[in-house]
């Protein structure tokens, strides 16, 4: 029978004004924006709405904002009629949390609190490494390019989408070598550190001891985890998971690929903007998609299901 999986976008999706038409127009929305005001302890909502985007973009304030945003699409969608039929659901990279929050394996305080703690933890570690989208080639092209650099595959985002992550010192000889594989575009990624490469290792005891912390309810619903690209039912396993996530590559490619074969038609990303549902057409260019960011995205999806 054929499924729906619900996804949920990571950072650099983030913009300023994100979720406020959505809360202007639906109170399951405005709701959210306030709970997590309520959780965090200051203006989450102003920072999403009004910016400064040099503020939105820091990691410790984007995670708990792209959170936010993505559950107060979902319970909107919700309440607006959306069938709820036994979907998969799965986030990339911090979108990970929103779908155990989708899934009911977190709560969206605890969730905001963990996402905080993991934002700063990322933040505060080395500055000297980054990230960069490649774009035009293949992982496998990828991969021998940047052979012996330092920098490895951090998200393998669709056919021709791959990211690379590591120090800063070894992007530039790592971009004439792709180029010279054939990379139509290296472009360096807004982010403070080499996210999802070995050396965010530093960060992974403190960020166990927060999920530790942190009560998971049982899933509702299966999430297909960034890690194994595998189906999980039970909320035990993301113990270990995501904590291996932050230093380990998001395999979306596989992600949507075993969607697919788990049954899954339709894709519909919640939160801010469409990256995702456009991954997912060049990944599995026969699912239909949709995203829902704004009222009139949300008359869309309620329309295509």
């Amino acid at each position: 029978m054929p499924r729906t999986a619900w996804l949920f976008p990571g950072q650099g999706a983030q913009t300023v004004g994100m979720g406020q038409a959505l809360a202007e127009a639906h109170p399951e929305a405005a709701r959210t924006f306030e709970e997590s005001n309520d959780a965090l302890g200051f203006d989450l909502r102003a920072l999403c709405w009004n910016g400064p985007i040099e503020q939105l973009d820091r990691t410790i304030n984007a995670q708990p904002a792209l959170l936010t945003t993505s559950i107060a699409a979902l319970r909107s969608t919700l309440a607006a009629g959306l069938p709820v039929d036994d979907p998969l659901l799965a986030g990339h990279s911090l979108g990970e949390f929103t779908a155990l929050v989708a899934g009911g394996a977190l709560s969206l305080p605890d969730a905001l609190r963990l996402v905080r703690r993991r934002g700063e933890l990322m933040q505060a570690a080395d500055a000297s490494g980054g990230m960069a989208a490649v774009l035009g080639v293949d992982a496998t092209a990828v991969e021998g390019a940047i052979a012996g650099s330092g920098l490895v595959i951090a998200n393998d985002n669709a056919p021709g989408q791959i990211v690379i992550s590591g120090p800063l010192r070894a992007f530039a000889a790592a971009t004439v070598a792709l180029k010279a594989a054939g990379a139509k575009r290296v472009l360096p990624l807004r982010v403070s550190g080499a996210f999802h490469s070995p050396e965010m290792r530093a960060v992974a005891p403190d960020l166990a001891r927060a999920i530790a912390q942190t009560p998971f309810s049982a899933l509702r619903y299966t999430v297909i985890a960034n890690v194994d690209a595998q189906p999980h039912e039970h909320a035990a396993d993301f113990a270990a998971l995501l904590e291996q996530q932050v230093y380990s590559p998001v395999r979306w490619t596989e992600i949507v690929k075993r969607a697919v074969a788990e049954g899954a038609t339709t894709f519909i990303e919640f939160g801010a903007g469409n990256v995702l549902t456009g991954l997912v057409k060049r990944i599995a260019p026969e699912a239909r998609t949709a995203n829902v960011s704004d009222p009139s995205t949300l008359a869309e999806t309620l329309a295509l299901s």
